[in-house]
């Protein structure tokens, strides 16, 4: 059994009230982990230790190059520690061990992403229209920054966070999602080792309602970013309204994968599962909105009926298992319920639409991977998010007609195509309206290109360069080296 508790001001303690939850293995419903259930005044606390550590502490005015020491000794830490890393992941989250490696290899490369951009903004002169003058704009850490990070890729998604804020020599208080804790509070227990001053890091364990409010609404933050779903996301903007701090937000995505006529059907099939089936389809950028020229239509949903039969679902530290199980009981049972809602609106059910009647899986959350066809663009499945190993697929015609159904949703966080025509690679890129666009691929993403989305998917940008300019201001520095009297007023 682990036990944990929060870490704030450079020392680990119990929640104030001594609530504590219990944490659940997805796989089979066993108890992994108690972990402090903080709540408002445990927030409150992390926050107070992150504004005195900004605004008296040394960590704004520590040189870029010694914040980018820290980091890459973070990054060199995960490396050590990914096996461990990994382990927790995957008994947090269900998702299979070989997913979590892979996260762990990311995160040692966002950490050291920004780390290496640290000290590489000396800011920018520009030419003043006034003689004797000189004018600059420089980039300075924006402060206290709260960070909400979800349940789906929990460290992944808070490196995302943490390791640009560091860079900019911003402080934080991080809340994990309270089911998914124990590879950020792993993380935190690595940044002090690496030697991060007191209060410039704090984790905060517990509900949304509680501690992501608190973050939300106190003015004492200057950002707050969220990853999550979009009612969250609105509750946070309008909370946010109360000193008007800056918001970052990445909602998640209804993403369409186009297959046209001339694509290679093939590797078209073996990227649409990629898009979906990894982590059971809890992905904000899952392409599970397949849309299918009507040429190759029947061929292409043949040849994913018999790749998707043969899916192997179980624990995921099993040699062979493809698919792990959904993140809890309430989230299958929001999957179950939008497909019964697409049977009802039509759609035709070709695979799964239950859980799986393997004994061995009884106890954990699992779901079958399942295909509908004949769905149309007005179908909650087609348009809502189920984020479970759920593909719908759509029959078109023409381009025109896809451009048109992609873009006719409330998101706008990525979207692929698959085409040998270079003309309508051209096209068809430009006309999507979607944060990322991928062309003959499908779920890839780097830290060096930002990511973020249109519309309803959210405000702001994660990773590249413009995921270090979110976390800082701007300021115009103006000086009159030879300053002259004016001789307007009260001659």
């Amino acid at each position: 059994m682990i036990r944990k508790p929060m870490y704030i001001d450079g020392s680990w303690q119990p929640a104030r009230s001594g609530a504590q939850r219990e944490i659940i293995n997805p796989f089979d419903g066993s108890i992994i982990a108690q972990v402090a259930e903080g709540a408002r005044e445990d927030a409150i606390d992390a926050i107070a230790a992150a504004r005195r550590a900004f605004d008296s502490g040394p960590w704004p005015g520590t040189p870029a190059v010694e914040r980018a020491r820290l980091l890459f000794r973070l990054a060199d830490l995960v490396d050590r520690e990914k096996e461990d890393l990994a382990r927790l992941e995957s008994l947090d989250t269900g998702k299979t061990v070989i997913e979590s490696r892979w996260d762990m290899d990311d995160i040692a490369g966002i950490f050291r992403y920004f780390a290496g951009l640290a000290d590489k903004d000396g800011g920018e002169v520009i030419a003043s229209p006034h003689p004797d003058t000189s004018s600059r704009l420089v980039r300075e850490p924006v402060g206290v920054c709260g960070q909400i990070s979800p349940w789906n890729y929990p460290l992944l998604q808070a490196s995302w966070k943490m390791a640009p804020a560091l860079a900019a020599g911003c402080t934080i208080v991080i809340k994990p999602s309270e089911i998914t804790p124990l590879t950020t509070i792993r993380i935190t227990e690595l940044a002090e080792e690496a030697g991060f001053p007191p209060g410039v890091v704090n984790t905060v364990l517990g509900p949304g309602a509680e501690v992501g409010a608190e973050l939300s609404e106190n003015h004492a933050v200057d950002l707050i970013s969220f990853t999550g779903g979009i009612a969250t996301g609105k509750t946070i903007m309008r909370a946010a309204a109360g000193n008007v701090k800056k918001v970052a937000l990445e909602l998640g995505g209804k993403n369409p994968n186009i297959v046209f006529d001339d694509a290679d059907l093939d590797l078209a099939v073996d990227h649409a599962l990629n898009g979906v089936f990894f982590h059971a389809g809890q992905i904000c950028s899952a392409g599970a909105r397949v849309m299918v020229q009507a040429g190759i239509h029947d061929r292409f949903v043949k040849a994913l009926t018999a790749r998707m039969q043969r899916i192997v679902l179980g624990s995921g530290f099993a040699d062979g298992v493809q698919m792990g199980p959904l993140i809890s009981a309430e989230h299958l049972a929001k999957v179950a319920g939008y497909v019964t809602i697409a049977r009802e609106e039509g759609a035709r059910l070709v695979l799964g639409g239950d859980r799986p009647d393997d004994p061995a899986l009884q106890n954990g959350f699992f779901y079958l991977p399942t295909l509908f066809t004949g769905c149309t663009n007005d179908m909650r499945i087609v348009q809502e998010e189920v984020f479970g190993p759920v593909i719908s697929v759509e029959r078109f015609d023409s381009e025109e007609e896809a451009v048109a159904r992609a873009n006719s949703t409330v998101y706008g966080l990525s979207a692929g195509f698959w085409t040998r025509d270079p003309d309508r690679m051209a096209r068809v890129s430009r006309a999507l309206r979607f944060g990322t666009v991928w062309i003959n691929d499908f779920n890839v993403y780097f830290v060096q290109a930002p990511w973020g989305g249109y519309r309803q998917s959210g405000l702001g940008r994660e990773l590249g360069r413009m995921g270090l300019d979110e976390y800082t201001e701007v300021k115009h520095i103006y000086q009159n080296h030879a300053p002259q009297p004016l001789g307007w007023f009260g001659k």
